[in-house]
C-alpha cells in the first residue's frame, strides 16, 4: 500500500470529534488548521475533515 493509498482510505475526523480528543473548542481546532498547525480536508459540501493518523500524532499516540 502506497502512501497516497493510505491518505485515501485513512479515517477522516470532524472538527468536534478531534476538539473532543484534545479537549477544546471545535473553534479552537478550525484555528489550529487556518495557522497551518493541524492538515485539514475539505469536503465536496466545504467541511474540514482532519487524517486521524496526523490527530494522533499530535495527541502523542501515533504509531
Amino acid at each position: 500500500m502506497t502512501t497516497q493509498d493510505r491518505h485515501e482510505t485513512e479515517k477522516l475526523l470532524t472538527p468536534a470529534e478531534v476538539a473532543a480528543l484534545f479537549r477544546v473548542d471545535p473553534k479552537t481546532v478550525t484555528r489550529w488548521a487556518k495557522a497551518g498547525k493541524l492538515t485539514s480536508i475539505r469536503t465536496l459540501g466545504g467541511h474540514r475533515r482532519y487524517r486521524e493518523s496526523e490527530v494522533r500524532d499530535l495527541l502523542g499516540g501515533g504509531h
